[in-house]
C-alpha cells in the first residue's frame, strides 16, 4: 500500500509545547489552543527571521522542541527589523490587523519569556533593533549617556 507522501506528519505534540500553548492562550485570551498555537507558529518563525548567533541557539535550547524548530526553521534576515516594523510584517503576512499582530506578539513573547528567563532576554533585547522590550512587556533599554 502507498502512502500519501503529501499529508504532513501528525507527530504527538510533547507535553512542554502543550504547556506552552496553553501559556499562550491563557495569557492572550484566546478561545481555542488552534488560535493560541497559530500565534505561537507565526510570532515564532517572526523570531526566527531577526534572531541570530548566540542568543538564537540558546533559545532554541530552552524552548519545547516544537517550538525551538519553528524558530530555527527560518533563514535570519540581512536587515534586521525593530519592534514595530516585526509586527508590522507579521501583519502584513497574515492580513490581521495591527492591534491583533500585536497582542499575539506580546502573548506569544510572555511565554518565550517564561521559558528563556531575564538574563537571556536581556542579552536578546541587547542583540535586537530597539522596539522589542515594550513585545517582551519589559521598559526599552537605552545605553547611558
Amino acid at each position: 500500500m502507498m502512502s500519501d507522501q503529501s499529508a504532513p506528519l501528525q507527530q504527538p505534540r510533547t507535553r512542554a509545547y502543550e504547556h506552552m500553548l496553553e501559556k499562550v492562550r491563557y495569557d492572550g485570551a484566546y478561545p481555542t489552543r488552534e488560535k493560541a498555537e497559530g500565534a505561537a507558529c507565526l510570532v515564532l518563525a517572526g523570531l526566527g527571521r531577526q534572531l541570530t548567533g548566540d542568543e538564537r541557539v540558546e533559545l532554541a535550547a530552552r524552548l519545547p522542541l516544537e517550538a525551538a524548530r519553528i524558530l530555527t526553521a527560518q533563514i535570519p534576515d540581512t536587515q534586521p527589523l525593530g519592534g514595530w516594523a516585526f509586527v508590522k510584517d507579521l501583519a502584513a503576512r497574515t492580513g490581521a490587523s495591527l492591534a491583533t499582530t500585536r497582542w499575539d506578539t506580546g502573548s506569544v513573547f510572555s511565554a518565550v519569556a517564561a521559558y528563556a528567563g531575564p538574563d537571556l532576554i536581556t542579552r536578546i533585547l541587547r542583540q535586537l533593533p530597539s522596539g522589542y522590550a515594550l513585545l517582551f512587556g519589559r521598559a526599552e533599554l537605552t545605553p547611558a549617556a
